[in-house]
């Protein structure tokens, strides 16, 4: 389980939290004179223990992915790249990340969970990123809302869960967790 807050909170939930925290966003920049950009070093200054990569919600290109993947490896960072189906998932998996998160764009947010809607997506997420790198873990994401979600999401393949709303907009995120995390 790790946290990824905004930017701003970073440091702060990353000191009081017992459990890793990952940046929203990092840039693939050395630290220095970037107003404006997110190098690893601050993060890594911040207390986070790496951070999302090409989030749907913050897309980056390839190249890009290529190498904030690369400086986040040279700072012992863990990199969470994001993709929105099999194919990109696929090629982002040269990049060797720690994790890839495979989430439908279309099912962020929704109702019906990537395993129930697309499980067709898990699977093939699953054996493409293992055919291109296989130290690289699988998580999939989009429309997790519970233990069934989650335990459908695992015999697909998937090795975890990426989640958002479902926790920051439930009525009560820590009964929310806990109810994902029962799917384990």
């Amino acid at each position: 389980m790790a946290l990824a807050p905004a930017l701003p909170d970073l440091g702060r939930v990353a000191g009081s939290v017992g459990i890793p925290v990952l940046a929203q966003h990092v840039d693939p920049l050395e630290a220095g004179p970037h107003t404006g950009f997110v190098p690893p070093e601050s993060v890594r200054a911040a207390g986070a223990r790496g951070s999302l990569v090409n989030h749907s919600e913050h897309p980056v290109g390839a190249a890009q992915v290529r190498e904030t993947v690369r400086r986040l490896r040279e700072l012992s960072l863990t990199a969470v790249v994001c993709a929105g189906n099999v194919g990109t998932a696929r090629r982002l998996a040269a990049s060797r990340p720690s994790y890839l998160a495979v989430e439908p764009p279309e099912l962020i947010g929704g109702e019906r969970s990537v395993s129930s809607a697309k499980p067709e997506v898990i699977e093939g997420t699953v054996a493409a990123v293992r055919s291109v790198s296989p130290g690289t873990r699988v998580l999939c994401g989009a429309g997790v809302h519970d233990r069934r979600d989650v335990r459908r999401a695992l015999e697909l393949g998937s090795e975890g869960i990426l989640v958002a709303s479902a926790v920051a907009l439930a009525r009560d995120p820590a009964a929310a967790l806990r109810e994902l995390l029962a799917g384990y």
